[in-house]
């Protein structure tokens, strides 16, 4: 439970259906110092008034609640992996990393503890059950809160015990589910932001961190021609335009935008934008929600972003446990970092981390 209308209403639904339900909020690690307001920095899945909201929701559902102090292991797990990455000249995803290693990981095994059979989440996913008995990570119903890019690192034995009961409804209906329960957290708006930024964005986050993090470096085009000075590649990502500090200023110039982050020379690599895009998406490690390949390449679709459209290509599992995927039109948003998660229609067969230069 985070004190949200998601985990709410999962809850309420469940007690709803007879189960024997019990509430967990994650203590979660924050960045140390005050707000504006000097109250104390809390990430923002169990801030003050999260934890209050969600303790009420579970007394007026007449199921027990606890809290548990997750912020180390969130902050070795999640956090520091995720700084590195930036450091690596990546644009990652924590999300990834917070769902298998916290949520699925540190989480489950807190549930079990207690004698828990399922964990749900108030996550827009579902799970059902294939034609030979494997479990299968299914597309949330509503199309624009659909979570299952960020939930394709279960395996077969996470999904064989979770549950997602806001999954086959959208958004406006669970908030009409939550009216209906009476629950408190019915109208409370959505966080967009990564939840430990506590003061600014990830940039001034990342310098306070790690403050040898950013060093500037040239600006060059694909032919290698100098035309600026950049802030420091953790700074950018593939695909940006905005904030490019180029000697360039002419008012009928072509829009310049990321091509790549040359880490060995500390190089952010410019173009136009037919000089965006690719044909090819590689992944180190390739994880299957069926535990297993596709024993030869399989025609799918493909997300490279959370907020990507699915594209169409050929899955390549490769014999060292990665995998290449080919698409049939060039794709603007390959990222270094960012997940490439496969689709057959509303099944998710799995995913990985797209590695430097796409692979």
């Amino acid at each position: 439970m985070s004190g949200g209308v998601d985990s709410s209403v999962a809850a309420a639904l469940l007690v709803e259906q007879g189960y024997d339900v019990v509430g967990i909020m994650l203590r979660l690690w924050a960045e140390e110092g005050s707000d504006a307001y000097g109250q104390p920095n809390a990430n923002r899945c169990c801030a003050p008034e999260a934890v209050a909201d969600a303790r009420a929701i579970a007394q007026m559902l007449g199921i027990p609640f606890y809290d548990v102090h997750a912020e180390q292991v969130f902050k070795q797990r999640v956090v520091e992996p995720w700084i590195d990455a930036y450091a690596q000249a990546t644009t990652p995803n924590p999300c990834f990393s917070c769902n298998r290693s916290i949520r699925f990981g540190f989480l489950m095994q807190r549930a079990l503890a207690l004698g828990a059979e399922f964990m749900a989440t108030g996550h827009y996913a579902r799970v059902d059950r294939g034609e030979e008995g494997a479990f299968r990570l299914l597309k949330g119903r509503d199309e624009k809160k659909d979570q299952s890019y960020v939930l394709h690192v279960l395996g077969q034995k996470d999904l064989a015990r979770a549950m997602f009961p806001c999954g086959g409804y959208v958004k406006s209906e669970v908030r009409e589910l939550a009216r209906r329960f009476g629950l408190l957290t019915a109208e409370r708006a959505e966080s967009q932001d990564l939840c430990f930024l506590t003061q600014g964005d990830y940039r001034s986050f990342l310098a306070r961190q790690k403050p040898d993090i950013a060093q500037p470096g040239p600006i060059l085009t694909a032919m290698g021609e100098n035309i600026g000075t950049h802030d420091g590649l953790p700074y950018y990502t593939v695909g940006q335009r905005k904030g490019l500090n180029l000697d360039v200023q002419s008012s009928d110039a072509a829009p310049m935008y990321v091509l790549k982050l040359d880490a060995p020379r500390n190089a952010l690599i410019v173009g136009p934008a037919e000089q965006l895009g690719s044909l090819v998406a590689r992944v180190r490690v390739m994880h299957y929600c069926a535990d297993a390949a596709p024993g030869e390449p399989l025609r799918c679709t493909a997300k490279v972003r959370y907020k990507a459209r699915e594209a169409a290509g050929l899955l390549h599992p490769l014999p060292d446990g990665g995998a290449r995927f080919e698409f049939d039109e060039p794709q603007r948003d390959v990222t270094p970092g960012q997940g490439l998660v496969c689709y057959a229609g509303d099944v998710v067969i799995g995913g990985g981390v797209v590695g430097i230069g796409g692979g």
